[in-house]
């Protein structure tokens, strides 16, 4: 969310300056018309760039990361984004119910991974094992058991592939899972902290005298003592 709000505020900065010297250079001064498009063109490219480049940098050190691993996580996510469209192409090739929950499952719990570290990339370290492995694993074995799955002749030898193909597909998914919360772990944790306190807060307060009787009752207490 946060990279579209940048995306657009880079062209609503952008667009307004580089039109305006554009029309000047057009209107005000009579220029060459190719040599002001020109003109506008490099303004707008090289504004956008610009702004683009500004706006990393205060990504990244709002992160406190180093611009090199922002720059790794993003081609990271890119490519995990890449590898969940291509698990999600495999829904027509499914032969049975339960082979296409099972797609269904893995490209549903991938797709939650990768908007989570998109939302937030520190989140990546957490989840390291899903970009570098596990989804690869989810997109090898889905394309593998469609494959399978497809052939006219089914004989024992195929039969057993796909049970075994299903049973690790099995596997793969709760692989997912655990990636799944592993990413949220510090969100769930942060939660937890925020009902403590809530929590303890309401205890305080039912604890505190909330009429005027009830106050007397303890000045008279205290003075007793």
């Amino acid at each position: 969310m946060n990279k579209v709000k940048q995306f657009f505020v880079r062209h609503f900065i952008t667009a307004p300056i580089s039109f305006g010297t554009y029309f000047f250079l057009l209107l005000g001064i009579g220029m060459n018309f190719f040599a002001a498009t020109g003109i506008l063109i490099a303004l707008y490219l090289g504004g956008t760039f610009g702004i683009k480049q500004f706006q990393i940098g205060s990504t990244v050190k709002e992160l406190g990361m180093t611009r090199s691993e922002y720059q790794h996580i993003q081609y990271q996510i890119e490519e995990a984004k890449r590898k969940v469209k291509r698990l999600g192409s495999l829904y027509g090739q499914a032969r049975s119910v339960q082979a296409f929950r099972q797609v269904y499952e893995l490209s549903s719990l991938a797709r939650k991974v990768v908007n989570i570290v998109r939302n937030d990339p520190k989140k990546f370290y957490q989840t390291e094992q899903f970009f570098y492995a596990h989804l690869d694993s989810a997109v090898e074995l889905t394309s593998k058991y469609a494959l399978l799955a497809n052939q006219q002749l089914k004989d024992k030898d195929v039969r057993i592939a796909l049970q075994t193909t299903r049973e690790t597909l099995t596997d793969v998914t709760q692989q997912l899972e655990s990636d799944l919360q592993d990413a949220l772990a510090t969100d769930l944790a942060a939660l937890q902290l925020e009902l403590d306190y809530v929590d303890v807060t309401m205890q305080r307060r039912k604890q505190l005298p909330t009429t005027e009787e009830e106050l007397l009752d303890d000045r008279k207490q205290a003075n007793d003592r």
